[in-house]
């Protein structure tokens, strides 16, 4: 049945039902929790990512089906229906999960799939943090972590259903790193690692600029873990990404297949040796559904020369 429906969840929340493509009884189940507006435009557009990621997994024609829901979704059924839980939204004191930890540990302990893309991986020291490294086996945690922009090279990458089809790649994005792992990174699985250059260290330190252990990592050329996959002592299935700032990234293939591939792992849907289909988007695809408008000096060739993207 191919229908796209609304329905209220709360206040500026609405739960979008994309076609399912496949039988309530058989398909895995992912929902997709999307903050609201964040940065300028171009970034942070986590409704906007969710729904390329959201009809990249129906694309596929394997046994999936989708939600998505702007904000937290009030129908209970939707999060404890749901076999992969994918949250692209602000961190830290404003991150989404933070009013349902409750109600996430539940899900966490029945064995679903859990995925946070960009701030989505941070949340505050203390609590939170002990919790994200049970749910996602690593987090971003200020004075220890940092959030520079920098080109990354991936190019060598784990054998991982997540790296299905996906050849290296080199991407500019605001790679967090020096993220707080599992200890002897237990269950964890790096999947994008580089070198950041010698340049993500000219700011001043700060809880997300620099610390003297990230500078000590850093000149000692020490790999950061960008993208990590977490077998949970639970069973569960987890995966961290900290791409994700610059919404025209989405349209690059190897950056959206990586992330499919991990989603539908993490739903424990076998993800094809050749990976999940992901075209490359254009401009005028990517330009849909952002939250906020485009400024008046917006140059959408220099975006498509910088990000490698066509019309």
């Amino acid at each position: 049945m191919n229908r796209t429906c609304y329905r209220p969840s709360f206040v500026l929340c609405l739960v979008l039902c994309l076609p399912t493509f496949a039988t309530a009884e058989s398909a895995r189940r992912v929902l997709f929790i999307a903050g609201g507006p964040s940065h300028n435009y171009g970034a942070h557009e986590h409704y906007a990512g969710c729904r390329l990621l959201a009809q990249t997994l129906k694309d596929s024609d394997l046994d999936v089906a989708v939600d998505i829901s702007r904000g937290w979704p009030q129908e209970v059924e939707l999060v404890e229906s749901a076999d992969a839980i994918v949250i692209y939204c602000d961190g830290g004191e404003r991150h989404l999960a933070l009013d349902h930890v409750e109600q996430m540990q539940q899900q966490i302990d029945r064995g679903a799939g859990f995925v946070c893309l960009h701030y989505a991986v941070e949340v505050p020291k203390g609590e939170p943090n002990r919790l994200f490294l049970d749910w996602l086996g690593g987090c971003f945690e200020p004075d220890w972590s940092v959030n520079p922009h920098w080109t990354a090279n991936f190019n060598q990458l784990p054998q991982h259903e997540i790296t299905h089809g996906v050849p290296s790649f080199i991407v500019n994005d605001e790679w967090y790193f020096h993220m707080r792992f599992q200890p002897e990174m237990k269950g964890v699985t790096p999947i994008l690692s580089d070198v950041p250059p010698d340049e993500t260290m000219q700011r001043r330190d700060g809880p997300h600029s620099g610390n003297p252990d990230v500078r000590k990592a850093v000149a000692a050329r020490e790999p950061q873990h960008v993208a990590w996959a977490y077998d949970r002592p639970d069973g569960g299935r987890s995966f961290g990404f900290t791409g994700g700032h610059f919404h025209w990234n989405w349209g690059r293939e190897e950056f959206r297949r990586l992330v499919a591939n991990a989603i539908l792992w993490t739903a424990k849907v076998e993800v094809p040796q050749q990976g999940v289909d992901a075209d490359p988007l254009g401009l005028t695809t990517l330009k849909q559904e952002q939250d906020e408008p485009p400024s008046d000096d917006f140059d959408s060739e220099a975006i498509k020369s910088k990000f490698k993207i066509g019309e």
